[in-house]
């Protein structure tokens, strides 16, 4: 995608022509057309009338995201219109931003309970598990048994003796993880919140090889890939796992591990049954 300087001043125009200025507290006399001022959204904004009459005219080169941010909110743009704006302003959308919520809507909780074989989860950019299914509590971990704030991957992965036993290969699979979460949460900014810098912190103190991992500097991305597991009671499970966006919350991703073999999915449905 590039950007559209001409297409961002009519987006920008059009916005601000339909703020009421009352709703704002500004006031209404004299006013030739109906809206914001363009001074009004440059001092909403903390920007300079010129820079931003430039933009609305198609000029003054590429915005920076601090400023776009500020003319969304002084726009009262929702979620996907600031999208559209950054990108006609700079060619593709702004970075995720970290949403602290503890909680799924039941129309996705749903989603996740329609793979009968398949466990599935819900999970943020610091990857805590927000929701699951009775496949996912039957092979993965039984998450409605542990506190909301345990109920995180790296902190099953690193502290939970369980969690490592399932792993065949538990040094690759959390390398993996702690490169992806690395990722996810400076991408997201969510390595700056308190939340995330006091797990990083307890897992740097409490174990030395989460401390050793998170020092390296690794990156990885989820995507999809194979996961063999050792289930106390079932044996050995083969997942193939999958991870997607979830649309209108790029702060959540949905991860379904399908099972690998008609065996596979036979193990995890008589594990989903049994409970």
């Amino acid at each position: 995608m590039t950007a559209e300087p001409a297409r961002l001043g009519r987006y920008l125009r059009s916005w601000r022509g339909r703020i009421d200025p009352a709703s704002l507290g500004l006031p209404l006399e004299r006013r030739r057309t109906p809206g914001l001022r363009r001074e009004e959204v440059a001092q909403r904004a903390h920007v300079s009338v010129t820079w931003y009459t430039w933009l609305e005219q198609g000029r003054g080169g590429a915005p920076s995201p601090e400023a776009l941010e500020r003319i969304a909110e002084a726009l009262q743009l929702d979620r996907v219109e600031r999208e559209h704006l950054f990108v006609l302003a700079l060619g593709h959308l702004p970075d995720v931003r970290f949403e602290p919520t503890g909680e799924v809507t039941p129309r996705l909780q749903r989603v996740l309970d329609a793979f009968e074989s398949s466990p599935a989860l819900i999970k943020t950019t610091a990857w805590d598990v927000l929701a699951w299914n009775r496949a996912a509590a039957a092979v993965l971990t039984d998450y409605a048994t542990l506190p909301p704030e345990q109920r995180n991957v790296l902190r099953l992965m690193f502290r939970d003796s369980r969690v490592r036993a399932a792993q065949h290969d538990w040094e690759g699979v959390a390398r993996a993880v702690v490169g992806v979460f690395r990722a996810d949460v400076t991408r997201s900014g969510a390595v700056s919140s308190e939340r995330v810098r006091r797990l990083i912190d307890e897992l740097e103190r409490e174990s030395p090889e989460f401390a050793a991992l998170w020092q390296d500097d690794e990156v990885r991305q989820f995507g999809e890939g194979r996961k063999q597991l050792t289930h106390p009671q079932a044996g050995e499970i083969g997942l193939e796992y999958s991870s997607f966006a979830v649309d209108g919350r790029p702060d959540l991703g949905l991860v379904v591990f399908n099972p690998a073999t008609p065996a596979d999915a036979a193990r995890v449905l008589a594990l989903v049954r049994a409970r």
